[in-house]
């Protein structure tokens, strides 16, 4: 008894000690390992939309995955919508579908920018990318947008676009926030080029971040290129009519994406070898990830 005594005061001096001098004191073990200590994932928010196999976390600290589609119900409470989630080590959710080696045998003169712990840890941004359907849809959809990404970036080589002479023009004076950062701020940037004042905004609005005001963020920090990638390919259709993420889920082929990302410049016969370049790509890739490509591959 005498023994414990010492101990618990010894415990509570050097967490007085450590508060005094400004040092964290001493968690529990539980605390310092807990297997969500590494997750990433963007606050729940009451009456948004979330989807099956979005991940958030709750105002407790703890992560939840929807097991069903819902308008924003608490997930501490809505125990059929919402179930407690763990990831891996890494902090994002385990279980991506292409491995860091076939990552570096698609893509193996990248420029060193493009790492693949920056593409894994903006999974956790939207995270029913790769991980909708069957195996074989996971896959394929994860080929089809790093075939696009290919393509966009000439092998994950280029950062940012290469004619220069186009910056000037990404700047949309009649939209009400204007371009802050400057008339040719907004040239593409990522691994699926995102450009004009109005994307970066949309953008950074859906990831919590100021792209319209800081658009050389995209071009400086890997994760948040890989996001505004996910950005585009699961929430916009552009010239085409639904998402690259709907394509692929829904079975309307990886033409479809091509028709989503630069439909107006190269499909229905306008740039045949830009969409065969797109297309070889992602033959390539669905052979290393052992899965056939489907069908519907141009537009």
């Amino acid at each position: 008894m005498l023994r414990q005594r010492i101990i618990a005061s010894l415990s509570a001096l050097a967490a007085a000690v450590a508060l005094a001098v400004g040092l964290p004191a001493a968690s529990s073990a539980t605390e310092q390992s807990g297997p969500t200590a590494a997750c990433s994932a963007p606050n729940w928010v009451a009456g948004q939309w979330y989807d099956v196999g979005a991940i958030v976390r709750y105002t407790n600290g703890g992560f939840y995955r929807a097991e069903h589609a819902n308008p924003g119900y608490d997930p501490v409470i809505s125990h059929w919508y919402w179930k407690p989630h763990t990831c891996d080590g890494g902090g994002t959710p385990s279980g991506f579908v292409v491995s860091e080696a076939q990552f570096n045998q698609m893509f193996p003169n990248r420029n060193p920018f493009y790492t693949y712990q920056g593409l894994t840890a903006a999974l956790s941004a939207y995270p029913g990318f790769a991980t909708t359907g069957s195996d074989v849809t996971k896959k394929q959809e994860a080929a089809a947008f790093l075939a696009n990404a290919n393509h966009e970036t000439g092998g994950l080589v280029h950062i940012v676009e290469q004619n220069t002479a186009n910056y000037p023009h990404y700047c949309d004076r009649n939209q009400p926030y204007g371009c802050p950062a400057g008339q040719a701020a907004y040239y593409g940037r990522g691994p699926i080029q995102l450009s004009w004042n109005f994307n970066y905004k949309a953008a950074g609005d859906a990831l919590g971040l100021n792209l319209l005001g800081d658009p050389w963020l995209v071009q400086n920090n890997a994760a948040v290129a890989w996001k505004t990638a996910l950005w585009y390919w699961n929430t916009q259709s552009g010239p085409g009519t639904m998402t690259p993420h709907n394509a692929m889920v829904n079975g309307r082929g990886f033409g479809e994406t091509i028709r989503s990302i630069n439909g107006s410049l190269e499909c229905g016969g306008k740039n045949p070898a830009q969409v065969e370049s797109r297309v070889n790509a992602y033959r390539n890739f669905t052979r290393i990830l052992g899965v056939d490509p489907g069908g519907n591959l141009y537009c």
